[in-house]
């Protein structure tokens, strides 16, 4: 424990120990977050994580004497709200910059605002249509719904099956998901013979669940997240369908597998490497980073979740990128946020360019599947 401790005070003493002129003033930064509602078990370990490294940096002096102010607003997951919050935090608060957007329909509605107004954004939000095509002042940490899709696709080409169902609730998460999968499936050589929805409100699938059962289906991938895709797990157990179960990134924590119970056992998805942090060899440049972070986290509020640590990487790539341009300076602090190299995260290792504001490559990704309640890496 005290070796990962030390290396996670290593890394953030390097982000307080840059040439930034001392100031009085504190850097702020705005956060709008889903901790309420139907998606706050993204928000709520998303604003937990933000909170804690707040206080560890102010505690180390803050940004070379530059204390950080974290401004947040709870939507709910109402986009509206989100507008509405940030319009707020630019205006009223005066934030230098923005960390947030749990869904990516606050992420969306929020982007003509950002644009206009000229301020670093980074989204922690799924959809890749948040950086694609390339918005100036608009950047993300999770992997992208496009990444999840190919993660997902590589593991039933390895398994010979091609003939997948494919269910998806209303959500702005769901239907980018649900797009990125028509696009690839045919470069992976897979054919959909079922495309079912949902209202991510619902709470029974079943009609839904029957139809793919006579589709002739060998695999049902579900994208989505918030409580749907629990039930929709839990449906198809209790209609005895045995075929693999694919679910996205959206789920990645410990919250559904609670809320999926014993139906989650052989459920397949792609995750980032902190839910298997313990699996990850010792020469894995990210094990310290990650089990730092579950450490410290866990210690404080619990079981650990990726949306958590999309939160980490986005607070550390600012802070980093802050030390490097020597001021909170909203112009200097975009430049610096794209010219992010080898950040070392909790999603993988963020590489950004002028023409990728995320920074990933699908090596990032770890394929898991749930066994007897716990995450496994798929060998």
């Amino acid at each position: 424990m005290k070796r990962w401790s030390n290396a996670l005070a290593a890394v953030l003493l390097s982000l307080t120990g840059s040439g930034l002129a001392q100031a009085a003033d504190p850097i702020k930064i705005g956060s709008f977050l889903t901790v309420t509602g139907p998606a706050s078990f993204l928000g709520d370990p998303e604003l937990k994580t933000l909170q804690m490294y707040v206080d560890d940096l102010n505690a180390q002096g803050g940004i070379k004497g530059s204390k950080i102010e974290l401004i947040h607003y709870d939507t709910g997951g109402n986009a509206k709200d989100a507008v509405n919050f940030v319009k707020r935090l630019i205006k009223n608060d005066k934030v230098d910059l923005l960390i947030g957007g749990t869904t990516t329909g606050d992420t969306m509605a929020v982007i003509p605002d950002v644009e206009k107004e000229g301020i670093p954004f980074i989204s922690l939000a799924g959809a890749v249509e948040i950086v694609e095509p390339v918005k100036k002042w608009v950047f993300k940490t999770p992997h992208s719904d496009r990444m999840a899709a190919a993660k997902i696709f590589e593991d039933l080409r390895k398994r010979g099956l091609s003939e997948i169902a494919l269910i998806t609730g209303d959500g702005g998460f769901d239907k980018s998901g649900r797009a990125q999968i028509l696009k690839l499936a045919p470069d992976y050589g897979m054919t959909l013979v079922a495309d079912e929805f949902y209202g991510n409100k619902d709470t029974d699938m079943t009609t839904q669940l029957t139809k793919i059962r006579s589709s002739g289906a060998q695999a049902i991938i579900n994208f989505g997240l918030g409580q749907a895709p629990a039930i929709v797990t839990k449906n198809i157990k209790q209609l005895g369908i045995a075929l693999p179960l694919y679910q996205s990134h959206g789920v990645a924590s410990k919250t559904f597998i609670d809320l999926a119970g014993d139906a989650a056992e052989g459920v397949r998805l792609p995750a980032a490497a902190l839910v298997v942090a313990e699996q990850l060899p010792d020469a894995d440049p990210q094990k310290p980073i990650l089990l730092a972070y579950k450490n410290q986290y866990e210690a404080k509020h619990g079981p650990v979740s990726t949306f958590g640590g999309h939160a980490y990487d986005g607070l550390l790539i600012a802070v980093e990128a802050i030390k490097r341009a020597g001021a909170a300076d909203k112009a200097k602090l975009r430049d610096e946020i794209e010219s992010t190299k080898g950040f070392i995260g909790t999603a993988g290792v963020f590489n950004m360019t002028p023409q990728d504001h995320m920074g990933l490559n699908l090596d990032a990704f770890k394929l898991v599947e749930i066994r007897k309640g716990a995450w496994k890496i798929v060998e």
